[in-house]
């Protein structure tokens, strides 16, 4: 469902002058998504950049039929699809809204002139994709040196930082979700999850989940 409100939302909107968000509001459409549903597919045409207004998103890479790897969260005030602005024309991931969310789809041409006039914009744009590169990096070392115990331990501590906590992430994700941030099968990360409660390293309650002893959880993701 489409939406002719202004953008009032987080960083890094508001650090744009009166101008310049009235011309972003000008070169925008709102979106309403549903718990779900997808926002866009890996290998499809990516005409507009994606900024989430409300809610929270899955971003995942498809890796085989039946097969993803869940690469991270998206939140109020993030940016996806911003590769778009520098010729990716084709989404290199998939997303879906892991809430009810709000996005606006963002003409390329006109985010992309306001990155060139708006130094401290662009900063903070370039400050949240470095944030990105460093997550995708504990990624890779995820999947090529750690064992099961430790990756698991390494996207609970992603998914339990404040921001998430907030939001309280959990109850919207399954088991097989939390085993597709940590590279593992369900059946693993419900084994793990059960030892970590016997070791009092987490508390389970229904889909909730919270650390108990982040130290040790940090110990285990680390030598993992």
């Amino acid at each position: 469902m489409e939406d002719s409100e202004n953008i009032t939302t987080p960083n890094p909107i508001k650090e744009m002058d009166l101008v310049q968000s009235r011309v972003l509001n000008e070169n925008k459409t709102r979106v309403s998504y549903l718990k779900g549903e997808n926002i866009f597919k890996q290998g499809a045409f990516a005409p507009y950049v994606i900024y989430v207004v409300e809610g929270l998103v899955k971003v995942y890479l498809q890796t085989g039929v039946e097969k993803q790897i869940n690469i991270s969260l998206a939140k109020a005030g993030d940016f996806l699809a911003f590769s778009s602005i520098f010729g990716e024309n084709i989404h290199t991931y998939s997303t879906q809204a892991l809430t009810d969310c709000e996005i606006c789809m963002i003409e390329k041409e006109t985010l992309k002139d306001l990155l060139l006039e708006n130094p401290k914009f662009a900063l903070e744009i370039t400050s949240k994709n470095y944030r990105n590169e460093r997550h995708l990096f504990e990624i890779i070392k995820n999947v090529s040196y750690k064992q099961m115990r430790g990756k698991l331990a390494s996207s609970l501590l992603y998914l339990s930082q404040e921001e998430f906590l907030k939001e309280n992430v959990f109850k919207f994700l399954t088991r097989q979700e939390i085993a597709d941030f940590a590279s593992i099968s369900t059946e693993s990360a419900i084994k793990f999850l059960k030892e970590f409660e016997k070791e009092k390293i987490i508390q389970l309650k229904g889909k909730d989940i919270s650390i108990l002893n982040q130290e040790k959880l940090e110990s285990i993701s680390k030598n993992g």
